[in-house]
């Protein structure tokens, strides 16, 4: 099964994280990332009275299943891809932006601690026992929403994080590169083929 490596498109003005939801089993469906269920990268409470929770937002290189209409295939994401998409949600100022289970705008959510793992052991995540590689991108989610606290979180019924987002096939931007520098390419030897016959 072909596996595509997803990228960031800096000529996109929508590439990039738009969201994080809160979902009950890690999943992006449709033409979103779609989590695979064979390893769950679910968040903890870490503090019930200041309800917050945390949790890997993005795992590099893990491959992630789609399928697009009778299309299957495997994405992943790297690490440099993953520290640019975290920094990039936060500089457009869209750590408010939130959703529950892909499909309800929620309010009271917000992201209020942002990090990559560098080192495993060190790392404030392994303090809470979350076991996440380096390169992940871990968030604190605050949850100032009393009926996503007491219906979602306290019954268990959101168990991890879920990203919304636009991103590149990193096969297809190098293609279109190339086919952008072909035409360039074209272009100059018909120009040099004019001024010869000139």
């Amino acid at each position: 099964m072909k596996i595509v490596e997803l990228i960031i498109d800096e000529d996109d003005m929508y590439s990039g994280i738009d969201a994080i939801s809160l979902v009950d089993s890690p999943a992006i469906e449709e033409n979103f990332v779609a989590l695979n269920k064979q390893k769950k990268y679910s968040f903890k409470t870490i503090n019930n009275e200041k309800r917050i929770l945390m949790g890997a937002l993005l795992v590099p290189n893990k491959t992630i299943y789609r399928k697009d209409g009778d299309e299957e295939y495997y994405i992943y994401f790297s690490k440099a891809t993953i520290k640019k998409a975290s920094e990039m949600y936060l500089m457009n100022g869209k750590q408010n932006n939130s959703t529950l289970e892909h499909n309800l705008k929620l309010s009271g959510i917000s992201l209020v601690e942002s990090w990559i793992v560098e080192d495993k052991d060190k790392d404030k995540s392994s303090i809470y026992g979350l076991d996440v590689p380096v390169g992940t991108w871990v968030g604190a989610v605050k949850v100032n929403n009393d009926e996503v606290w007491n219906e979602y979180v306290k019954t268990g019924k959101v168990r991890g994080f879920s990203i919304e987002g636009y991103f590149a096939d990193k096969t297809e931007k190098m293609s279109n590169i190339e086919n952008e520098i072909e035409a360039g390419l074209k272009l100059l030897k018909i120009k040099k083929l004019i001024i010869e016959n000139k």
